[in-house]
């Protein structure tokens, strides 16, 4: 499929609710589905690969995880580990950002690296501004900075009203990981 004449977007996924990464990855679908070029990237997301990493593999989406641990982001602060996976995934980033390799570039918990000052937004926001003009780049996580909703074409900002975590349930095999 030819990406000349198709503009690339900035998107966001943001909020406190479930279903961030879940969009991201549903984007994913349906672009190599119309035979685009997908990159799929996590920042701070170590441990336990969740499962559809796998299922995009198998579709023909890149998946980079650079992250080999949990992060120490919910249980005291950020890590040498999560300074050094996120320094990695933003090379990695930054290099398809710009390099227009691929049309949809998911960058999976972004905005919590940002939030957490284990990556800085100006670097960011300037491989943004050098992209091809194909490159469709999708930002997710908690904590989007407000440099990002600037130049951000599409924010969604996912709410929570009712989770069953509250009621004890842990995440399941195939729903949540």
């Amino acid at each position: 499929m030819t990406t000349q004449g198709r503009v690339g977007r900035v998107q966001v996924y943001t909020g406190e609710g479930k279903g961030k990464t879940t969009a991201g990855v549903g984007l994913c679908v349906r672009a190599a589905g119309a035979g685009l070029r997908v990159l799929f990237l996590q920042f701070v997301k170590g441990g336990r690969r969740s499962s559809e990493l796998d299922m995009l593999e198998r579709i023909g989406v890149e998946v980079v995880r650079p992250a080999r641990a949990w992060t120490g982001l919910l249980s005291g602060g950020p890590t040498e580990e999560d300074y050094r996976s996120v320094a990695e995934a933003w090379g990695v980033a930054r290099a398809a950002i710009t390099g227009g390799e691929y049309d949809v570039i998911v960058l999976d918990e972004i905005n919590v690296a940002l939030a957490y000052d284990l990556l800085e937004i100006d670097p960011v926001l300037a491989a943004l501004d050098s992209r091809p003009l194909h490159v469709e780049v999708v930002f997710t996580g908690r904590g989007a900075p407000e440099g990002l909703a600037q130049v951000a074409d599409l924010i969604t900002e996912m709410v929570p009203r009712k989770h069953y975590y509250d009621a004890g349930v842990n995440a399941r095999l195939g729903i949540e990981f």
